[in-house]
């Protein structure tokens, strides 16, 4: 018996099984689960001779296929930047252990739109995405320059992408977070009750939290007046701390606090006992002397380990700020 199996690339694979003749050794499976490798990869589809960094991945699917959005200053010829956006496609070898990953631009019809929206005639970095399981609505946020204040968090808010043509509004602000100063890289906790962010409002850079009042929605809580924030002293360093990304009890940043690898670095902390662990550098097989910077941190539950999306001006790469891939394994 023979099948022909049509493939994404447009080729097809012919299998022919015939009974009694199959080689099994070729379907045993020796790997139950999946692994990131170690090994930093560049993605050499989303990168370019500009700078391309500041990237958002979508949460798990089924399949092993990630919309990805990012900052990058192509579409000015090395201006100003804009959120972009991609696809990130991996998979695993049960049988062989071998693991491909591949990233391509897409121009997906309704990411456009949202795109649309967020792009301004200044600098849009550091795009998030969420999904609020309490009303049913999908949020995204970035940081844009806005003129005479510096950097701010925008927002909006839509019914998810998968209905059939979800309308969509202009971002406003989100007051509770934006000061006189540079406010920028939102992440949300898990239980979104807890804000975090990188702000000079005290000179450098530093981490800060915002706690959600438990009686208050979430789009009253975007829209309220500015609340005090809290620095995240745990991980607060005398150098700049930029970039937070939270993925359960993790977070990632970046930071060029001292005894580093040169430049930023990027950094953890685990949440335990009711804070933030001190900061642990990723280590030389992902920080060099160059700057590694907004890294993004997700996970899918066939793997056995997590992997990092991000950004760094290393040698080797297209030019300016590249895209790179690796398996982490955090405690």
């Amino acid at each position: 018996m023979t099948l022909r199996l049509f493939c994404s690339t447009g080729a097809f694979v012919i299998l022919t099984l015939l009974t009694g003749c199959r080689d099994d050794s070729l379907l045993k499976i020796n790997y139950e689960l999946g692994h990131f490798p170690d090994t930093v990869m560049a993605l050499e589809g989303f990168n370019t001779q500009y700078d391309d960094y500041n990237a958002d991945i979508e949460a798990a699917r089924i399949f092993s296929i990630r919309q990805v959005l990012f900052s990058s200053n192509r579409n000015s010829a090395g201006s100003e930047f804009d959120i972009v956006q991609g696809r990130l496609m991996y998979s695993f070898g049960q049988t062989t252990g071998y693991f491909q990953i591949d990233a391509e631009m897409t121009d997906e019809q309704f990411t456009g739109r949202l795109l649309s929206l967020f792009n301004t005639a200044g600098d849009d970095f550091g795009p998030l995405r969420f999904f609020n399981g309490r009303n049913g609505l999908e949020y995204m946020a970035v940081s844009s320059a806005i003129e005479g204040r510096g950097l701010d968090l925008v927002y909006t808010v839509y019914i998810p992408a998968f209905a059939s043509s979800p309308s969509l509004s202009d971002p406003v602000p989100i007051t509770v977070i934006n000061s006189s100063s540079n406010d920028a890289y939102l992440s949300m906790s898990t239980t979104l009750d807890t804000a975090y962010f990188c702000s000079d409002r005290a000179g450098g850079y530093d981490i800060y939290m915002i706690t959600r009042p438990s009686l208050i929605s979430m789009d009253n809580w975007f829209l309220s007046e500015p609340a005090a924030a809290s620095s995240v002293d745990s991980i607060s360093s005398s150098g700049n701390d930029k970039c937070p990304f939270v993925r359960g009890r993790y977070m990632v940043f970046a930071s060029d606090m001292e005894g580093g690898y040169g430049g930023f670095d990027l950094y953890s902390s685990v949440f335990r006992d009711g804070k933030w662990s001190s900061p642990a550098n990723l280590g030389p097989g992902i920080n060099t002397s160059s700057n590694e910077y907004r890294p993004v941190l997700s996970n899918d539950l066939r793997y056995d380990n997590m992997f990092l999306v991000f950004s760094s001006d290393r040698p080797g790469g297209k030019g300016g700020y590249d895209l790179y891939f690796a398996g982490v394994n955090l405690p």
